[in-house]
């Protein structure tokens, strides 16, 4: 498959710079070259968002209406947002720009005996950094099929840069504009019969001899966005015994709906809310996918998983991202409270509510 300085496929062999895929990107292509589970894909690299914005002419006039921003002035904040978005969104992309993205979703494509539908995801190059939990403050898009509505995307979630929220988190963490740049993830989407996130330690203590596992039925966003209770698993990290669980109520799941051509939320039925959604070997396997990524980083990951109802049983775990913790393993350790509350996976939910934007693709 072919790479460019504008597309880097996650399989091309090449280093996973964080300045040109951003925290996501570079996570994937590292994940990929441990031989780790990660659905293919390619990223739109920061040379491709900086080459349209030299294009569009726009790069000065963005770092103007961001110079001298008050954080505490939302309205200001909220106005520049708007612009800065209008500018990125309505701008042509240069075709020979435009035309690399387009052969990479072909080549894409072609892995596959008929066309699959992607995720498009933003990948900032501030995000996931050791000292910052950046997630949720730019955009996902889920189910997209069709060129026409990838580019779409991709230039949805470069004009996500610059939303009111992720402005405000930068002022308020001192992280600066000056050489901020946005690529892009495009990757087969996942078709979830379970899926959740696990932090390789007890976010209810710090004791990082523990794995917490979130998993609940079909696509992970309504877990993320906190719109079910999923179950909310402990397992020792050594020997993956069960340490304690908690049965969520997993009352909704949002699958994919052939003839809507769209992901749907739908009721789950009684037995299956009243079960654990993983069984033992699936725990296991989620717990020791966990423990993969925090050896090969050295240092307690969040990891998104899924398992994919398209793949045989044992070839079904996919890993869709892994982060560095740092929302608890920053905390002082202290001891665990008598009863210790489910936990929210290794995810902030509180900023990654807005994270991920669920899109109907297009018809065929």
């Amino acid at each position: 498959m072919r790479s460019t300085d504008y597309v880097q496929f996650f399989d091309g062999g090449i280093e996973p710079q964080l300045s040109l895929l951003g925290g996501k990107g570079a996570s994937l292509v590292t994940m990929t070259a441990a031989g780790m589970p990660v659905p293919p894909g390619f990223v739109v690299t920061t040379a491709q968002y900086d080459a349209f914005l030299t294009a569009a002419g726009i790069a000065a006039e963005i770092e103007s209406l961001l110079a001298g921003l008050d954080a505490d002035d939302i309205a200001q904040v909220d106005a520049v947002s708007a612009r800065i978005r209008d500018h990125i969104t309505s701008r042509p992309v240069p075709e020979h720009i435009r035309d690399q993205t387009r052969d990479a979703y072909t080549d894409l494509m072609a892995r596959f005996d008929a066309p699959v539908p992607v995720a498009v995801r933003s990948s900032a190059t501030a995000e996931d950094l050791p000292d910052a939990s950046f997630a949720g403050q730019q955009d996902t898009y889920l189910w997209l099929s069709g060129f026409d509505a990838v580019a779409e995307h991709i230039r949805a979630c470069w004009s996500s840069l610059y939303t009111s929220r992720a402005i405000l988190y930068r002022l308020k963490n001192g992280i600066p504009d000056e050489g901020l740049s946005m690529a892009v993830v495009v990757q087969k989407m996942v078709n979830s019969r379970v899926s959740g996130v696990a932090i390789t330690m007890d976010p209810a203590n710090g004791d990082r001899s523990k794995i917490t596992i979130d998993a609940s039925w079909g696509v992970g966003e309504m877990v993320v966005s906190g719109q079910v209770t999923p179950d909310n698993v402990v397992v020792d990290k050594v020997t993956l015994a069960l340490v304690r669980e908690h049965l969520g109520d997993k009352h909704a799941e949002l699958v994919p709906d052939a003839d809507a051509g769209a992901l749907v939320e739908r009721d789950v039925e009684p037995e299956r809310r009243e079960r654990r959604c993983l069984t033992d070997a699936e725990l296991a396997a989620v717990a020791t996918l966990a423990k993969r990524a925090e050896k090969h980083y050295r240092c307690p990951q969040d990891v998104e998983w899924a398992l994919d109802a398209d793949l045989p049983a044992g070839e079904d775990l996919l890993l869709l991202q892994a982060r560095p913790e740092t929302v608890h393993s920053s905390r002082p350790r202290e001891a665990a409270p008598a009863t210790a509350k489910p936990a929210t996976g290794g995810f902030d939910l509180g900023s990654i509510t807005a994270s991920l934007t669920t899109v109907p693709r297009p018809p065929a």
